[in-house]
This record gives C-alpha cells, structure tokens and sequence, in this order.
C-alpha cells in the first residue's frame, strides 16, 4: 500500500498578532492516488491535525482519467464539510478545463465540489479571517505554454499581475502557485507564503532542498521541494502525494504539509 508523511512547517510573520496563529493542510499532486479505501487515511491526518483551512495547489487529477476525479472530488467534498477549501488549478485540471472533449467532464467536477463547499480560484482570490488576521488566498492559474517540456518561457512579474493583480497590504497573503518554476517572480509579486507542487520532490531527492528532475524535464530545478525565504516572504514547495510523468521516487516520500503561520516569537 502506498504511503505517506506529513511534514510540518512553522513561519513566523510580523503580520500575524494573536498567539493561536492559523494552520493550513496543504495537498498537491494525488494525481488519483488513494490511501486507504476512500483516501480515509489521508483524511484522518488531515482531521488530526484541525487546520482553519485546506489549501489544495493542484494536480489533484489526472487528465481523461474519469476515476481520478471520483477519488480526488469525494475526498475533498469530505474535508468541505469541515473545514474552508481553497483550491487553485495544476496542469492536469487545467488541460481538461481548456479541452473541448474533456470539458463538460471536467466541469461537473468543479460543480459538484462547488455545491460542497470547495472555492476554486481561477486567478482570483479569497479572504478568511482567522484569530483576528484577515488571509487572502490567491489562485495563480497559468496557461499550458508554462508547463511545456523541457523549454517554457518566462513568466514576467507584468504577465502575472496581469492574470492575477496584485496584493494589497492588508493582511497575509497567500500564493497557491503549482509551478514553482517562477519562484523568482512569485517572490517579486509580493505575498508573504507562496505554496507550490509540481516538480514531486525532483522525483530522485538529494537534500532537503533539491531534487534530480522534475515533470518538465529540468535537471536540478531552482525551487525544488523544501522551504525558501527572501526577506519576510517564504515559499514552500511540497514534494507532493502521487506522481505521474516519472512515476518514480527515490528518497522522496510522499508528503500532506501542514503550515502553521505565528507571530515573531519577541511579538508573543
């Protein structure tokens, strides 16, 4: 049976005044996996740990694979039922949402975990105030020519203001962005927590911070899995719960996340 960990993350943000904090689950990459019958233990780990939110950054699916959206739809119409979900579109939803044959397929999917609760982002965003600290959480969803293999073109911070806007400066802002691979440009845009997926831990992983290659066939990618800081900004690129294009892993295990945002411990 396949298994999975869960890692756990601690930022501290000046942002953040009340002692309790907020937790968030973060998932990416299921690509239609199931732990346990029904994705039960991946629910119980989620349910042990009593986040304020789930963050889901993508990929949750596998395209034209009807089976994986049964799997991925009734476990997070489960975790609706709790708790607020924000869920921003990887690669694999987005081919079905752009592609004719596969789109009304698609779409019942997004319907049916609309009516559950779910809150997809399609460049948009959402606000939740948790302890007395307003999030916002932002939903990048960029087009199919950024994820081409091994040659996809920049991403100017332009482009990205233009798909998304920008942030204000209230409150934290949080970044679901599943293709780390412009970490560069998600840091200049401005949110204080960026989360991503995608690379699944550089399939082979060599350190906590780099992996071999990634689904776009990039040797060694920038931004791989672990944390990144710049300044009072962080970005934490999760290596992910199933894999699909290199459907390998080596020292590289699967992986719920879960965030936990505090204020700077001489504000406590």
């Amino acid at each position: 049976m396949k298994t999975f960990r869960t890692k756990n993350y601690e930022i501290r943000s000046p942002k953040i005044r009340d002692t309790i904090g907020a937790r968030f689950a973060v998932m990416t990459d299921l690509h239609g996996l199931e732990f346990g019958e029904g994705n039960r233990e991946l629910i119980s780990a989620v349910y042990k740990h009593k986040p304020d939110a789930v963050l889901v950054l993508g990929d949750m699916i596998v395209r034209e694979q009807h089976e994986s959206l049964l799997r991925a739809g009734n476990m997070l119409s489960e975790l609706a039922s709790r708790y607020p979900v924000y869920y921003a579109l990887g690669n694999h939803e987005y081919k079905n949402f752009t592609t004719e044959k596969h789109r009304s397929q698609y779409m019942e999917y997004e319907e049916n975990l609309e009516k559950a609760g779910v809150r997809f982002l399609h460049n948009q965003q959402a606000c939740l105030e948790i302890a007395g600290t307003k999030f916002t959480f932002h939903g990048l969803e960029l087009p199919l020519i950024y994820y081409h293999k091994p040659n996809s073109p920049k991403l100017s911070l332009k482009v990205m203001e233009a798909l998304i806007g920008t942030p204000s400066s209230e409150g934290v802002h949080v970044l679901l962005a599943h293709n780390p691979k412009y970490g560069n440009t998600y840091f200049s845009w401005g949110a204080d927590l960026i989360l991503s997926g995608h690379y699944h831990g550089g399939v082979v992983r060599l350190g906590e911070h780099r992996g071999l290659t990634s689904p776009q066939y990039i040797l060694f990618p920038p931004y791989c899995c672990g944390d990144f800081r710049k300044g009072d900004r962080q970005m934490i690129v999760s290596a992910g719960l199933g894999e699909h294009t290199i459907p390998v892993r080596i020292n590289n295990p699967r992986e719920l996340l879960m965030v936990t945002m505090k204020p700077l411990e001489n504000q406590e």
